[in-house]
């Protein structure tokens, strides 16, 4: 092993026993008490009981769902995580799961796969030298440097060629992000594009815009109602609320038909009436999100003003709504990044933003990309 492994590997066992307090104090939060000992102790989470299959690696939630397509192709693979959220996602595919321990237990927790494939900004130097040394092909996927971070990785170049040496293909997200990756010392780069945006949002059913500005709250929870509807004047256009779950349908309306009465709105529910004649609108049928936001001006995009984690943000951006959204996005901060021209504000903002509805930029995706390059290289490893 080279002298740079020995210096790394020396300087993170010590960062390691500096941080076991930190870790033991941290354990008092329920939180963590599965995710700490699993990454940091190696409590129930051996190796990987499939050897010599295809190793897909994620950090968040929102990373495991977008991968969710590749993992899909392979009955047999293996998935690892970083969060707590990711985990509870990579559960869900049904595929081998595990946390990835600190990496000072990468060297002997690593067994033999066919290949690794790394997405996003998961760039741990131990991860890729020991999945190649034990044999796997590897990869980074959806690989992106953005304006904000680049100066920093720069000032690290010298750091990242030792981790660019370990990775045999990387799919970037655009030309810019290939440039800046090989100034890294990246290799084998091929643009793709955001693989998050694979799969865009379709519609079931076309419905007829009304004439006035239509404004819809997505999958909103308790307590967002009310803050919505206090926001709300019949000047701002017509609203459609959507609420996330359907047994809150009818505490739901109840709601709104007293905010109506109290102040001389009309407003009905989309099961009995599939139309948007009323000022306000409750949408109470399922899988109808995507039809409504084809027909929207603007997005109240919920479950951020309440600590829930937000929704997807890429369903109303792609029909153009202009975007409002609480500052509580930690569940959805990567797809918010594949997004230009978005309001992440606070919760007493709302009625201000609902105000100048007509000075608000509507929403740019990035590229969307294609997982199919990764499909065939991979099946073919």
């Amino acid at each position: 092993m080279s002298l740079f492994y020995f210096i790394y590997y020396v300087l993170a066992v010590i960062l390691y026993i500096i941080a076991i307090p930190i870790l033991l104090l941290k354990l008092r939060n329920k939180k963590y008490q599965i995710a700490i000992p699993a990454k940091f102790f190696l409590r129930k989470n051996p190796k990987f009981e499939n050897e010599n299959k295809i190793w897909f690696h994620t950090c968040s939630m929102g990373e495991t769902k977008a991968i969710r397509p590749l993992i899909d192709e392979f009955e047999n693979c293996n998935l690892s995580v970083i969060t707590n959220t990711g985990y509870d996602e990579a559960i869900s595919t049904n595929r081998s799961t595990r946390y990835l321990p600190y990496e000072i237990f990468l060297p002997f927790w690593i067994n033999r796969q066919k290949a690794l494939v790394v997405m996003e900004a998961e760039l741990w130097y131990i991860l890729f030298l020991f999945a190649k040394r034990k044999g796997a092909k590897t990869y980074l996927i959806n690989a992106r440097i953005s304006d904000k971070s680049y100066k920093s990785y720069k000032r690290m170049s010298w750091f990242y060629k030792y981790i660019f040496k370990n990775i045999d293909k990387i799919y970037a997200q655009s030309e810019i992000d290939k440039k800046r990756l090989e100034e890294l010392g990246g290799k084998s780069i091929e643009v793709i594009g955001n693989i998050k945006l694979a799969q865009l949002p379709k519609i079931t059913k076309e419905y007829k815009k009304p004439n006035s500005t239509l404004i819809t709250a997505g999958s909103s929870h308790e307590k967002e109602e009310e803050l919505i509807l206090k926001a709300y004047k019949k000047e701002h256009g017509k609203l459609v609320i959507v609420p996330r779950h359907p047994e809150r349908f009818d505490k739901v309306y109840e709601l709104i038909d007293l905010y109506s009465k109290k102040n001389n709105l009309s407003c009905h529910r989309f099961s009995q009436k599939e139309n948007f004649d009323s000022d306000i609108i409750l949408i109470d049928k399922m899988g109808e999100l995507n039809n409504i936001y084809a027909i929207s001006d603007v997005v109240i995009l919920c479950g951020a003003f309440e600590k829930i984690g937000g929704h997807n943000p890429v369903e109303p951006a792609y029909f153009g709504c202009k975007l409002i959204s609480g500052k509580h996005i930690f569940n959805q901060k990567s797809l918010f990044d594949c997004i230009n021209n978005y309001y992440i504000i606070q919760n007493d903002e709302l009625e201000k933003y609902l105000d100048d509805i007509k000075k608000l930029k509507k929403p740019v995706l990035a590229k969307a990309g294609s997982i199919k390059p990764i499909l065939k290289e991979l099946k073919n490893v």
